[in-house]
């Protein structure tokens, strides 16, 4: 990991676990899903172990081996007609989320976010924090999704700035992984859904326990 403070110009942000603390409403909308073709609801923390990685992975995952079409089409159009009205009932923003934002207002920022576009910028609005961003990039798109580095250059090609002044800030190993996958820096908060060993078996260049640390390593 490296030492001292970095200048940056760019800052990436995942959402969820990362700024936004989403993982009761996540979960409540898979067991919901479940429970409305007739299947056993799941453990709260199996389910979000499974989060990160896009809603039609997450919904598989949850399956397991009764993941055939049928059924995850099912389950998917539940969890989908749920979420859409119970997107942020009980989310809420991580501790100084709101105070980093404004102290790194002259930051250009951007969420780099596998969950569908439509749903972070309504989280976002509802959170008050949706003003600070000036791009959002959604998990929609499959074949463009962390831990590819697509995502990450499409912020930069729209956001100009120096990949070594560019830094991508995550609570999951693949947040890590698209960061280096597209040659920007990357910072690890622990605080979040990921699994701390699989954060720092990905290599971060910096790791922080509450986001307000950013203020120590970011100029």
């Amino acid at each position: 990991m490296k030492n001292g403070r970095r200048f940056v110009k760019l800052m990436l942000f995942d959402l969820d676990g990362t700024l936004v603390d989403s993982k009761k409403d996540i979960t409540d909308a898979v067991n919901h899903a479940l429970n409305e073709v007739g299947l056993e609801q799941k453990d709260p923390d199996e389910i979000s172990s499974y989060i990160g990685t896009g809603v039609k992975d997450l919904i598989s995952k949850s399956l397991g081996e009764k993941a055939d079409k049928t059924i995850f089409d099912k389950v998917l159009s539940a969890f989908e007609k749920y979420f859409a009205e119970h997107y942020a009932d009980n989310s809420r923003l991580y501790e100084g989320v709101r105070e980093m934002l404004e102290y790194f207002k002259d930051k250009e920022k951007a969420i780099v976010t596998n969950r569908n576009y439509i749903y972070a910028v309504l989280t976002m609005k509802k959170l008050g924090i949706y003003g600070f961003f000036k791009k959002i990039i959604g998990g929609d798109n499959f074949r463009c999704a962390k831990p590819s580095s697509c995502p990450i250059e499409n912020v930069i090609t729209d956001i100009s700035a120096e990949k070594e002044n560019i830094i991508m800030i995550g609570d999951m190993s693949i947040d890590v992984i698209s960061g280096k996958n597209a040659g920007v820096l990357t910072c690890a908060v622990t605080y979040g859904i990921g699994k701390k060993e699989d954060i720092l078996r990905a290599g971060p260049d910096f790791v922080i326990d509450n986001i307000s640390a950013l203020k120590d390593i970011i100029e």
